[in-house]
């Protein structure tokens, strides 16, 4: 028998295997980045303890799989988050104020700077149609880009709006808008990318070695609330270089990363094709060979596509000028060998990517099942169409943190009641028996993966006992909460020896100083996690 390098001894241990649901006091052998084996303490010591084997005592503690954040966006989240977090701002009198601050130390620091901001919620301008001139006094003629917390849609500065070259409408070969007044003068709203783009391309870029370094220390902070792995959701062969230099320096990467790359209805033939051509680009701890697309935008303006319209009579177009170029993209790549992994919020937009998956074939032959992201609204009856051809479910249950228990938020006063009660259903995916991934997809929620496990079992703010409680019926058990952020992730990537602690799996761990499944959902966002395992590799944890 292989002599273990390390045995984790004593530890109470989720398997994540069906049917072992019992965290009773086990032992774990680890070699070569590997399990060797799991069982009572006596017989892997017998089976598996050597002269040079080091034992980790774990007494007290619960060792279960290493987490998995299914959808984040890591590196991209590094250009976005510059400037202003304005999570905390509740009305346009504290926005005022914190652009006016802002602005300042603008004039004050840099020769031709921007103010910038992010995390901004909708519900700030209480219906208010965004406009350039509520903001232009208070950053003092600055050129300005604010992101709202989705990224989806912006609000500039008339100076921003002029650095940007934007004077007017423009056609998009995607749903991207740049909105305009009766005059067709912008407006400063900028839906989607493509929209804003040009107001990116005129500021200051990150140097690589800052990019670089702000990747390494999100993926750290990654690792001190339990996870050990995810999957990018914005790449391009830039993302695949980054990652490529990160884990040929020093220590390597210190999570395990799966990079989607982006194909939007503007790409080219030969973007296409070099985009192809990256399929199997990987490393020790990353690799691409999934791409990413979307069905629509978002809700809150408008842009989530919907079988019924919206109350403002909004949502009935998709993300694609062509819904058949969007099924012949996902044929190209099906046929190409991707997984697919497709953004989707609306109720038609989930419909008619899983339409497209079925004309097409729901997986690329050697990869996991095509998947879909968010599915923050859904029909019945494509729960049901999710779990007949088990299409993946990936979704981010933080994102409810936005809502208003009277509905007077912009997702849910678009959508109405009735809709609008059909919010975030993963209890009846799970039900329904459709597989389920979770997420942060940060930097729209937080990045520690125990906020997101409190939210999927509590669908109200944690710490707020009397927080109102979004339909409780959806709720997840912890031990489905706990399968979302580990097994079900890693299923969802096409991982099987990820997220599970079983003979043979790679040896990615989590200890925490207590079960995560039976704390009080409450507490989770507090329990400590006092070390992490990648490759059988120990990193410990301060708390």
């Amino acid at each position: 028998m292989t002599a273990a390098d390390i045995i984790i001894d004593g530890a109470r241990v989720r398997t994540l295997i069906p049917g072992d649901d019992s965290p009773r006091p086990r032992s774990i052998a680890l070699s070569g980045g590997r399990i060797l084996g799991v069982g009572e303490r006596d017989d892997i010591a017998q089976a598996f303890r050597g002269p040079h084997t080091r034992l980790d005592d774990a007494r007290g503690m619960t060792v279960t799989p290493g987490l998995i954040d299914a959808h984040l966006h890591p590196i991209q989240g590094v250009e976005l988050t510059q400037g202003l977090d304005l999570g905390a701002v509740s009305d346009p009198r504290e926005l005022l104020a914190a652009l006016r601050e802002e602005a300042a130390r603008v004039r004050r620091d840099t020769s031709d700077g921007w103010v910038r901001g992010w995390n901004l919620d909708y519900a700030v301008f209480d219906g208010v149609p965004l406009r350039s001139d509520i903001i232009d006094e208070a950053v003092d003629g600055l050129p300005t880009l604010l992101f709202f917390f989705d990224f989806h849609t912006a609000l500039a500065s008339t100076e921003g709006l002029r650095r940007g070259g934007i004077t007017g409408a423009r056609h998009f070969d995607d749903s991207s808008e740049i909105v305009v007044d009766s005059c067709g003068r912008p407006t400063g709203e900028l839906r989607e990318d493509s929209a804003y783009q040009p107001l990116l391309a005129t500021m200051p870029a990150l140097r690589p070695e800052e990019t670089l370094e702000s990747a390494r220390r999100t993926f750290a902070r990654m690792r001190r609330s339990g996870l050990t792995g995810g999957t990018i959701m914005d790449g391009n062969s830039g993302t695949l270089d980054l990652l490529e230099a990160l884990d040929s320096s020093g220590s390597g990467l210190p999570v395990r990363i799966v990079s989607a790359m982006d194909v939007k209805p503007t790409a080219t033939a030969e973007d296409r094709a070099a985009i192809r051509a990256q399929r199997d680009r990987g490393g020790r701890r990353w690799r691409g060979g999934v791409i990413k697309l979307y069905a629509d935008g978002v809700i809150d303006t408008g842009a989530g596509w919907l079988y019924e319209p919206d109350t403002d009579g909004a949502g009935l177009n998709g993300f694609w000028g062509s819904q058949a170029d969007f099924v012949a993209t996902v044929a190209e790549f099906t046929q190409a060998g991707f997984q697919i992994a497709t953004h989707a919020i609306g109720d038609r937009a989930v419909g008619e990517t899983i339409t497209a998956y079925e004309t097409v074939g729901c997986r690329a032959h050697g990869r996991a099942t095509h998947r879909i992201e968010h599915l923050e609204c859904l029909n019945p009856r494509d729960i049901a169409r999710l779990a007949a051809t088990g299409i993946i479910a990936s979704m981010q249950l933080p994102h409810m943190q936005w809502r208003r228990p009277d509905g007077s938020d912009e997702w849910a006063r678009r959508l109405g009641p009735v809709r609008a009660a059909q919010a975030w259903s993963a209890g009846s995916v799970l039900r329904a028996g459709a597989p389920l991934a979770l997420g942060s997809d940060w930097p729209i929620a937080d990045l520690d993966a125990r906020f997101g496990l409190a939210w999927a079992v509590l669908r109200r703010n944690p710490g707020d006992l009397d927080g109102f409680v979004y339909e409780p019926h959806e709720r997840l058990t912890s031990a489905e909460a706990l399968h979302g952020y580990t097994r079900g992730a890693a299923l969802a990537q096409g991982d099987t020896d990820l997220g599970v602690i079983r003979e043979g799996a790679r040896a990615d761990l989590a200890v925490w100083a207590d079960d995560p499944v039976t704390v009080p959902a409450d507490e989770l966002v507090k329990l400590p996690v006092l070390a992490t395992y990648l490759d059988g590799s120990r990193e410990d944890h301060a708390q």
